[in-house]
């Protein structure tokens, strides 16, 4: 197969079809990491406190690929707010796999009864995806894109699924952070098959150093964000704008944030269900993102 100056796949000027998809799964399904090891496995000390829940599998590999959410017990949406925390959207991106996994497992319960909230956690949305080591899907499909009806991508479905199954009227989702990373592969990597993939040509993009949020433009919640930012600050340094007040080409709203529109992607997972769009949509909902590959000196 012809390939393009940037990537393996491809050629230069031409969106790539099925041939090109099947070539790219090949070299992408290598598994790097163990999705039962890592995932899987920490959810059996968490079912003595919780309700964890398989909704769904993957078809590529059912046994291999089981999905979870982890839920509060005594779950009632009809008297108690709703949080949803997801991670691993991206499978490439470690730290919000391991991040929902490590709030279930240190301050989940603490939060649902001290709040009187019911809490639902998929630490794992694309189990493929963190074994692989992918921000894609087997298909070649960015699942940030895809939480819709009928929604083209599985593990996309399978979550839309979930948040109809629970049941949350109007107004009872109060918060959903959707966890998520941006590493150095982006550069090698992710950008550069997006491209082939586009036919495209490779364009300069920088990634943003340090933590920032991705906020919902129709549901800006300008006070909560301030407040999130200022807590990571004595964690981890803030990302600042580039020379254009941007970050990710967006415009920068306040100090690390910037907002976008929610629609199909996993910060607007609560608004694609039985009740969607604004109607449903967490009062409180973003994406986190943090650059781990920084040179800056983190806090301890």
């Amino acid at each position: 197969m012809a390939t393009s100056h940037f990537y393996p796949v491809g050629t230069a000027g031409a969106a790539w079809g099925e041939a090109e998809k099947a070539a790219w799964f090949a070299l992408a399904d290598d598994k790097k990491r163990s999705y039962a090891d890592e995932v899987v496995a920490k959810l059996e000390v968490l079912k003595a406190t919780f309700d964890v829940e398989q909704y769904g599998a993957l078809s590529m590999d059912p046994a291999r690929y089981p999905v979870f959410v982890i839920k509060s017990r005594d779950w009632d949406p009809s008297s108690k707010s709703c949080v949803l925390v997801t991670g691993g959207v991206h499978g490439y991106e470690t730290s919000g796999v391991q991040g929902a996994l490590l709030f279930a497992s240190t301050r989940m319960a603490d939060y649902a009864t001290r709040h009187n909230i019911n809490i639902a956690v998929v630490p794992c949305v694309s189990p493929w995806g963190y074994e692989c080591v992918q921000r894609w899907n087997a298909k070649a499909l960015d699942p940030n894109r895809f939480f819709v009806q009928d929604s083209p991508v599985e593990e996309c479905a399978l979550v839309v699924q979930l948040v109809e199954g629970l049941k949350v009227p109007a107004g009872q989702w109060l918060m959903h952070m959707d966890l998520h990373e941006t590493t150095d592969s982006d550069d090698f990597e992710f950008r550069p098959a997006k491209a082939s993939r586009d036919g495209l040509a490779l364009a300069e993009e920088s990634i943003p150093d340090g933590f920032y949020l991705i906020g919902n433009r129709d549901l800006p919640q300008k006070e909560w964000h301030a407040a999130v930012i200022d807590a990571v600050r004595g964690v981890t340094h803030i990302a600042p704008p580039d020379a254009n007040n941007q970050i990710v080409e967006l415009d920068v709203a306040q100090a690390g944030v910037v907002n976008s529109n929610s629609v199909g992607k996993g910060k607007g997972m609560t608004g694609s269900g039985i009740v969607t769009g604004l109607a449903g949509l967490a009062q409180y909902a973003t994406t986190t993102e943090v650059y781990p590959d920084s040179k800056v000196t983190r806090r301890s």
